[in-house]
């Protein structure tokens, strides 16, 4: 980085605004793991039951207006955590968006349960990130 950039003589980067920095060889990898933990845990839900994907692929959220209302501070709180992390975490960015639409104004215990998913889901891959390879033609798959 420091044929790039001007750097300092502080040491090598290992953390930024919440993110976990990996100067390697042959790339950088970003995590938000201790975020990840933190979250989980703020949201009590470190015991529950890990999830393999952040969203059912068979899941149709909707208004559900005949649904029992949850109150919106606890859902807020959850979305907005959610969204934070996204910047390292790609893979529930669409699951985060679609709760996040449309639905805040008034959630619902669906609405809830879903975010409530996405959560066991960083739970169980709370070590996932970001790899850049310095590599272009590099594998993406490498976390």
């Amino acid at each position: 980085m420091s044929l790039e950039f001007e750097m300092s003589l502080v040491g090598e980067l290992s953390y930024f605004l919440g993110l976990q920095i990996r100067q390697m060889h042959d790339g950088i990898f970003i995590t938000q793991a201790k975020y990840a933990k933190n979250l989980v845990k703020k949201f009590g839900l470190e015991k529950a039951k890990h999830c393999d994907t952040p969203m059912s692929t068979t899941l149709k959220l909707s208004k559900d207006a005949s649904g029992k209302s949850v109150e919106q501070t606890l859902y807020r709180g959850m979305i907005g955590s959610l969204l934070y992390l996204t910047a390292s975490r790609p893979d529930i960015s669409f699951s985060v968006g679609v709760c996040v639409l449309g639905y805040q104004a008034d959630p619902k215990e669906s609405h809830l349960s879903c975010v409530k998913r996405i959560i066991r889901y960083v739970n169980g891959t709370s070590n996932y990130g970001i790899w850049y390879s310095f590599d272009t033609n590099a594998s993406l798959s490498r976390l």
